[in-house]
């Protein structure tokens, strides 16, 4: 049984116990042959630590971006760095997304060797080796659609010479992007933005003008402040688009996009992007890539933020569910309150919050997983240990296994080559393979 989409290639990859995750008394074979296995995480199956996919999540998720999606008539083009997996890229598609969105031209590379069509490239591309590969494939692919973002006259210098030196027989696509002072990059002000959009009139027909971007989610400041600067910010991208649309790089240009919004704001984008929009329309498109797996803490807050926000939004039933899971085991209790777990930085993320124990399991115990509460607490991690705290009371064990749940997937993604797809039984249906 595959829950995702085929892609031969990686179906044929042959995995074996030089791979992380991967069990070293089994013999080597193709990551297909993974779906008929048998084997089962819980019955201590695969090697810990051990990262996996729930595949009920995996498909809610998705059922719930397209109601999302259709509700709010935003289009999404998910980004990809998120788990730089060509299988849940084609998963994303199948479910309509417009393309997928990449931050670097490795990650380009990577989509364009598994056919990626339609890439946003949220990112300045500035060096010379990048503008090649991006203006070689442009020629090399007529199919190929890309959109690039500008923030700069020398940056819009850099695309109109890497175009003219390729002799480019068509226009690249660009957005201006539009930033907050303080947070990254983009125009700050319309003054700013106008030399940016008076630059690529001046390279036409090299560049071609379509639309403006901004990415909310990089202003740092406590709520409400926060909320108001991205509503500013938001400010200044409308008026930019006001002035970008008369400019004589922007005519013609279809789609006219407006972009924004990561995976922890898209209510407010959506709120703030359609103002006005009757009389220019525009496709609305977001970037959210971590809703596919969601998480258990900082994506989790993130959503009950939104339904508190735009509680017109929990009309569309239960939220976003945590797909994503590392198990270990319980190695060591040497002292009252303590135990360390066989899992640390080199298998979890711990950017912006430390893993959650949610869950336990014994062999020959219940026969099922049991919950831990907010009293089980991971303190620190080493490279491989993760140190917990708990009560008196815990049940815990050596030998037990625990399942974390983490924060923030992106850097979670970039610790596996390799994650099973599993049932709610933690049986494997399917696996995954990663490109960092």
């Amino acid at each position: 049984m595959h829950c995702l989409p085929r892609i031969a290639a990686i179906d044929a990859w042959q995995v074996d116990g030089t791979v992380k995750g991967y069990p070293g008394t089994a013999a080597p074979q193709p990551l297909a042959a993974l779906a008929r296995s048998g084997w089962n995480l819980l019955a201590q199956d695969l090697p810990l630590p051990v990262a996996v996919l729930r595949a009920s999540a995996l498909a809610h998720n998705r059922l719930w971006m397209r109601r999302f999606l259709a509700a709010s008539g935003a289009r999404l083009c998910p980004h990809g760095k998120t788990t730089m997996s060509p299988q849940l890229f084609a998963a994303q598609l199948e479910d309509g997304a417009f393309g997928i969105t990449c931050a670097t031209v490795s990650q380009l590379q990577v989509y364009r060797s598994f056919g990626i069509r339609r890439v946003f490239m949220a990112n300045q591309v500035i060096d010379r080796q990048g503008l090649a590969y991006v203006m070689a494939e442009l020629s090399r692919d007529a199919d190929f659609e890309l959109y690039l973002i500008v923030d700069s006259v020398e940056g819009v210098r850099r695309l109109a010479a890497a175009a003219t030196a390729a002799a480019l027989a068509r226009p690249v696509r660009v957005l201006a992007e539009v930033g907050a002072p303080g947070a990254r990059t983009g125009a700050r002000s319309l003054a700013a933005a106008e030399e940016i959009l008076a630059a690529i009139d001046a390279v036409m027909p090299r560049l071609a003008l379509h639309g403006v971007e901004a990415y909310e989610d990089v202003i740092r400041l406590e709520p409400p402040a926060r909320e108001l600067a991205m509503r500013s910010m938001f400010a200044l991208l409308r008026a930019v688009d006001a002035h970008a649309r008369v400019r004589p790089a922007a005519v013609g240009a279809t789609p006219w996009l407006h972009s924004a919004g990561g995976s922890a704001y898209f209510d407010l984008v959506i709120d703030e992007l359609t103002a006005g929009a009757g009389e220019q329309p525009a496709t609305l498109l977001l970037r959210s890539g971590c809703y596919i797996t969601h998480d258990h803490a900082h994506y989790e807050r993130a959503q009950s933020a939104r339904i508190a926000r735009s509680p017109v939004w929990a009309a569309l039933g239960e939220g976003l569910r945590p797909a994503l899971e590392v198990w270990c085991c319980v190695q060591s209790r040497p002292e009252p309150g303590k135990a360390l777990l066989s899992a640390g930085k080199r298998d979890l993320s711990f950017d912006i919050d430390l893993p959650r124990p949610v869950g336990w399991y014994r062999s020959g115990g219940a026969g099922q997983v049991e919950s831990l509460g907010v009293d089980h607490q991971i303190v620190a991690l080493n490279d491989q240990h993760a140190h917990l705290v708990l009560p008196p009371s815990s049940p815990l064990a050596v030998g037990d296994l625990v399942c974390l749940g983490i924060s923030h997937p992106c850097t979670t993604f970039d610790r596996w080559q390799l994650l099973y797809v599993v049932d709610d039984d933690y049986t494997v249906i399917d696996a995954i393979r990663t490109y960092f």
